[in-house]
């Protein structure tokens, strides 16, 4: 028979344990949600009036987006301290489509492109739907995460950062990973809800409103580039043309509202940070140090393993938590929990995982 589909993925793969279970659950306390659109954050009455602006009835085609919405982020910018020229800014529909123009900018099929390890594990899929492979450069954890090696080759064609990484919630070494002279690819997602670090001119930053204003519906994104690239990222972007005219007209609004939402998030992760800290205090269960983020890694006793344990809670105690192994952590046993989840939930589901592991 001849093969239907591309070998870039396994294209029909089973459910994990974890994924099954919570389809034969429901109820249970809900301990990894990262959507704050789910997570009680309160949005202002008007947030949709920005859709109503008329220009959007308009189709003005533009490789880099629109000039206004790209002024809007460079303004953004300027609010956190950096200049940004909006020439230097090409708007995407998401971090993920930034991804692959980078992977399609830089790397052939077969090259490879460095990512961190412990991390988010969406890079494989990404890379390899580019026919690009990932390698890992590890992070240690020493009371706070460190960088063990870089592990380059020939194929190598950039390098990854995520600064707050997901979910250590830790800080890049930027100048370590500039070291090989390879591009840098910056994922600064969280970086609004961490200590302000300055911007590096040969690196490629990615954001967009999914965090910034708590809009992961909207889909809009951006690359910040250095400006040589600007018209080989054009190629790729007016082959796409892929950002709609509303949303880029409407980050014009809701860019500028973003800090009271950002400022409810911030509250509710460093109460729920404190309030956890202190409630594991003298517990088998220690928190790890973060450095922002919304996610804080716990470690447990290596005692069963960590798909026992996170599958055991949600069948005995009815609490979802994540394991380690889904962030490729080095070791086990952890727990990734959200600080963005609702303080009620919070405080109920973890008393639950402390009476089941101590």
């Amino acid at each position: 028979m001849k093969r239907l589909y591309s070998s870039r993925l396994p294209w029909h793969t089973p459910a994990n344990r974890l994924a099954a279970l919570r389809e034969r659950h429901a109820g249970y306390l809900d301990l990894t949600v990262s959507n704050p659109t789910q997570a009680g954050i309160h949005y202002p009455a008007d947030l949709l009036d920005a859709l109503r602006d008329p220009r959007m009835l308009t189709y003005e085609p533009a490789a880099s987006g629109l000039r206004l919405a790209r002024e809007a982020v460079s303004a953004y910018y300027a609010r956190r301290g950096a200049s940004v020229d909006p020439e230097r800014i090409l708007l995407t529909a998401s971090t993920s489509e930034a991804y692959s123009y980078l992977f399609k900018l830089f790397c052939d099929p077969g090259d490879e492109v460095l990512v961190p390890r412990p991390s988010y594990p969406l890079f494989e899929l990404l890379a390899e739907l580019d026919a690009v492979r990932v390698a890992h450069y590890s992070m240690f954890y020493d009371g706070h995460w460190t960088i063990d090696q870089l592990p380059v080759t020939e194929r190598t064609r950039a390098i990854v950062a995520v600064s707050p990484n997901n979910p250590t919630g830790s800080l890049a070494d930027l100048d370590r990973l500039r070291a090989p002279g390879l591009p840098l690819i910056v994922d600064e997602v969280f970086a609004d809800y961490a200590p302000r670090a300055a911007m590096v001119d040969d690196a490629f930053y990615l954001n967009g409103l999914s965090k910034i204003a708590g809009l992961p519906q909207m889909k809009l994104g951006w690359i910040v580039y250095p400006e040589h690239h600007r018209d080989a990222l054009e190629l790729i972007a007016d082959t796409y043309l892929s950002v709609s005219a509303p949303v880029q007209y409407a980050a014009i609004q809701w860019l500028p509202q973003a800090d009271a939402l950002q400022e409810q998030i911030r509250e509710r992760c460093r109460v729920n940070e404190a309030w956890l800290r202190a409630r594991l205090r003298g517990t088998a269960l220690t928190p790890l140090r973060i450095d922002g983020g919304w996610t804080i890694p716990v470690e447990i006793p290596q005692i069963r393993s960590e798909e026992d344990v996170v599958c055991g809670l949600l069948e005995q105690q009815q609490v979802l938590v994540q394991p380690g192994y889904f962030y490729d952590f080095p070791r086990e046993a952890y727990l990734v929990i959200s600080l963005l989840t609702r303080p009620d939930i919070l405080e109920e589901g973890v008393r639950r995982i402390v009476d089941t592991i101590g």
